[in-house]
């Protein structure tokens, strides 16, 4: 009988293991690990990005983002024939509902970065994804009714004393953060009820307001106002990669979503915003008081425990069910 390679048998301990197993099991968390990590990097890298489209406003960048994130989703669709697939979505409206205001949050929470990052709060923004965590668990307790852990209502109890004190120091809310932190938690509670794949989705949000986007653009040609053309080359060709900009990261996610635990991505997650922390300091110059100082110990130190509960419940969760299926 003929056997390829992947129906092999490795001995192990005088254990037969498929190799096919054996591989899946070690490249497939690894390949996971590298595409989180690179997903988690490129967004902390956006900072470095959007003030390179200058002199378009915020605004204007963010039409851009919209319309060129779904002609590159399109090519996508197009490239792996998943026509299919998103045809499918249109069909269920409670579906379309859920990605309509998905659509508008992410909008709210696309601008809201750009004009940070382009206006000199990055390290304010990176506040914001820092928080984002303990913003969904709030989210998930008030809207979902989910009960809270000891551990978890203390990381929060640190994250809220942490804002008191940047809003002193900044003598107003740190409202770039704050609405960072509840659109992009608001957008992952609706992505997670409408169950799409990244390409999909991506494509599904992009196309509800991408002729709003485009028509806004339109009429900033019309009206002179636009750059896009007017600006020169370099200019066009960034603002044309936004929509590339904006997918990859998202393909990478979603890659390492199927291959990594969650609590692998959670760890994850704390370097992009760690990036755009650092890039605030050393690259933008931004200043950092005394007090917000304190203010961001405190969130890291909620950051610690919140991972560190999450990751023992976790283990617990996963003892228990072991234990279940034993006996």
């Amino acid at each position: 009988m003929r056997r390829t390679v992947g129906d092999e048998m490795i001995g192990m301990h005088g254990n037969s293991v498929p190799l096919r197993s054996v591989v899946t099991r070690v490249i497939e968390p690894r390949s996971g690990l590298l595409m989180g990590a690179g997903a988690y990097l490129l967004w902390g890298l956006f900072p470095l990005y959007w003030p390179l489209l200058a002199p378009a406003s915020a605004v204007e960048a963010l039409a851009h983002r919209f319309v060129w994130s779904l002609a590159f989703v399109l090519v996508l669709l197009a490239a792996t024939r998943r026509w299919d697939h998103f045809r499918v979505i249109w069909a269920d409206r409670q579906r379309v509902a859920f990605l309509a205001v998905a659509s508008m949050v992410i909008a709210v929470n696309w601008g809201v970065f750009i004009w940070g990052v382009t206006h000199e709060r990055v390290i304010e923004t990176s506040l914001g994804y820092f928080i984002n965590p303990l913003v969904t668990v709030m989210l998930g307790v008030f809207v979902l009714g989910e009960p809270m852990r000891p551990w978890q209502w203390s990381a929060v109890g640190f994250g809220a004393v942490a804002v008191v004190i940047l809003t002193a120091d900044y003598g107003r809310l740190p409202g770039v953060a704050l609405a960072l932190a509840a659109s992009f938690a608001t957008y992952g509670f609706l992505k997670k009820r409408a169950g799409l794949g990244a390409i999909e989705s991506l494509g599904a949000e992009t196309a509800i307001l991408a002729p709003v986007a485009l028509g806004f653009l339109i009429w900033l040609n019309a009206t002179g106002r636009g750059t896009f053309g007017h600006a020169g080359t370099a200019n066009a060709l960034l603002l044309a990669g936004t929509g590339i900009v904006t997918a990859i990261p998202l393909l990478l996610f979603g890659g390492a979503a199927t291959r990594v635990s969650l609590t692998t991505l959670g760890i994850l997650q704390y370097l992009g915003p760690g990036l755009q922390f650092v890039f605030g300091l050393t690259i933008f110059h931004e200043p950092m008081s005394g007090a917000a100082w304190i203010g961001f110990l405190l969130v890291w130190v909620a950051l610690v425990i919140f991972t560190a509960d999450g990751i023992r419940h976790h283990r617990r969760v996963l003892r228990l069910s072991a234990e279940a299926v034993a006996a």
